[in-house]
């Protein structure tokens, strides 16, 4: 099997990539092939979406690569960067190896430091050094909103509802609420001392999935103080990036906006909903877990050239805290203008 297969990197449109991934029990929306176009164009990029096709030229296996580089970070390879999910999906055991073994032939001719594959299950078969530190926490929404409220208890759903005494009003829509949605999330950003993601990646993303991607945006007295950004795959809700302003902390918002959004989320018809990865006991694993949510765990696979631990690019390193801090102080504008 594995010597007749033949490995080619994808071009965008192939209406075959896309059956592939959405027949395969473990694709998701991140192995969509327009991915590719959409990352090349907004970061600029390089991108090796990887097919495996059998004798009869079928396509049997796939792997997304982005091939990140920077002065900062460095050059290294994510399948896929941005999000929890991305790795090999394939037919089996043996075609998994053969695009690893591609993979990493690639990664040795671009010279990288190292390369990650992000997986949703364990593959004991590659070979490589794990991390375990993060899990995806998900939550099986019931048929009802009222039903939601009293799996959370009595005093969640005060918490929920204290917002609701000042001048507050939420909605979800589409490219309409960018602006209100990069306001609130630009800022939070800033104030946990992350460099932000350009406006235009946001915007791309609603272009290229206008069906998939939402903005849920809460407002108080009119002005934007809380945001998600909703992307929507079958039957399951995730929220990659959410926001809310500290200066809200007082009336609970984060707690009115996702009750409005799961509230959302169960009004269509959606089964699961994706909070998105934390760090085992950390605080925002302790603030999804009250609302149900269990933890998914995560595989992410990485490879160095040496053999030698690939470096940590995580908030959490102590080499960034001091950046950290820095960024934190900046003026708004700065951080919107520098961070992209």
């Amino acid at each position: 099997m594995e010597n007749k297969l033949v490995i080619k990197d994808v071009k965008a449109g192939s209406s075959e990539w896309g059956d592939y991934v959405s027949q395969h029990p473990l694709g998701t929306h991140y192995h969509d092939l327009k991915w590719k176009t959409l990352i090349e164009t907004t970061f600029r990029h390089r991108c090796h979406f990887l097919a495996a096709y059998d004798e009869k030229d079928a396509i049997v296996g796939v792997l997304p690569l982005v091939n990140l580089s920077s002065l900062l970070f460095g050059n290294f390879i994510v399948s896929v960067p941005y999000f929890n999910y991305g790795g090999i999906i394939a037919n089996n055991e043996q075609i998994e190896k053969a695009l690893l073994d591609h993979a990493l032939a690639l990664g040795k001719s671009l010279g990288v430091s190292y390369l990650q594959l992000r997986e949703q299950t364990q593959r004991p078969h590659y070979a490589l050094p794990v991390s375990t530190d993060k899990v995806n926490m998900v939550l099986q929404l019931p048929d009802t909103a009222e039903a939601l409220g009293k799996s959370i208890g009595s005093k969640r759903r005060s918490q929920c509802r204290r917002a609701t005494k000042e001048n507050v009003r939420f909605t979800v829509g589409g490219i309409e609420l960018l602006d209100d949605y990069y306001t609130v999330f630009a800022e939070n950003m800033r104030d946990l001392g992350t460099p932000v993601y350009g406006r235009n990646f946001f915007k791309a993303i609603l272009e290229t999935f206008p069906t998939n991607a939402k903005i849920a945006v809460a407002y108080l007295d009119n002005k934007p103080v809380g945001t998600g950004f909703l992307m929507c795959h079958g039957d399951n809700m995730e929220i990659p990036w959410a926001s809310t302003l500290r200066e809200t902390n007082k009336i609970s918002l984060n707690m009115y906006l996702y009750w409005e959004i799961l509230s959302y989320a169960i009004a269509n018809n959606c089964k699961t909903f994706d909070f998105g990865r934390s760090s085992v006991d950390a605080g925002t694993y302790k603030f999804k877990k009250q609302w149900g949510a269990e933890p998914l765990q995560l595989y992410w696979y990485k490879w160095t050239p040496d053999g030698s631990v690939a470096p940590e690019l995580s908030p959490n390193n102590a080499k960034f805290g001091l950046a950290i801090r820095i960024w934190q102080k900046l003026p708004l504008w700065v951080t919107r203008l520098i961070g992209p």
